[in-house]
């Protein structure tokens, strides 16, 4: 296991909750949630070299989804071509919003049935599951997670790998990265339990979140 616990990151990281509550007071005061929907996005894309890459981005139905519909259409406005794979026929508002955009952009977008292939892709982005999410993953999810882990693909895990526990580290079945991009804050989950052993590489994008204690 690397020692990741120790590090300056780990004293600086925040509780899921803390996060959420963070997230809620920027959007009520601040920045409203599309822009930092789109800001996470950015992030995302300014920490890798898309170039010369067949692309998949498999998104779920929440705003860590979102996230992924916006990357898509970052990646279409700068020439990069990519696919969406939609886990769930459900959208949150931003989501939608930047799906649509997506589309609108000329991205192709196909529902994630079980039987689909992953291997013909250069690097998956995963926007399946937030820091919110605690248990098992099951049915479409859990497949998803299963397909990408056993891919040879670069993996980039957006927020948090999808199936880890945010505030403690533990997952029953979570997404294996070559880089998570930690949006906002880095999560104490990103550094505790199994997570050292699920994340090649950690880092974390200002979005411009106000921290609450």
């Amino acid at each position: 296991m690397k020692p990741c616990v120790d590090s300056i990151e780990f004293l600086n990281a925040v509780s899921v909750e803390q996060m959420r509550k963070s997230d809620k007071y920027t959007i009520d005061n601040f920045t409203e949630s599309k822009v930092l929907m789109y800001r996470a996005a950015e992030g995302v894309y300014s920490s890798f070299d898309w170039k010369n890459k067949n692309i998949a981005i498999v998104c779920g139905s929440g705003n860590n989804g979102g996230d992924g519909y916006a990357l898509a259409g970052i990646l279409a406005e700068n020439g990069y071509a990519c696919h969406i794979y939609r886990v769930s026929e459900r959208f949150s508002d931003d989501g939608l919003y930047y799906y649509n955009e997506a589309l609108k952009k000329g991205v192709g977008t196909s529902v994630f049935d079980g039987s689909t292939e992953f291997s013909g892709y250069d690097v998956i982005v995963d926007c399946i599951l937030g820091t919110g999410f605690k248990g098992e993953p099951k049915d479409k999810v859990k497949k998803a997670i299963e397909m990408i882990n056993n891919s040879t693909a670069y993996v980039i895990s957006v927020d948090i790998n999808s199936g880890l526990d945010g505030d403690d580290g533990s997952a029953v079945l979570a997404v294996k990265s070559d880089l998570t991009v930690s949006i906002g804050f880095y999560k104490k989950g990103l550094f505790l339990g199994q997570a050292p052993d699920l994340i090649g590489r950690l880092i974390n994008v200002d979005i411009g979140i106000v921290l609450c204690q």
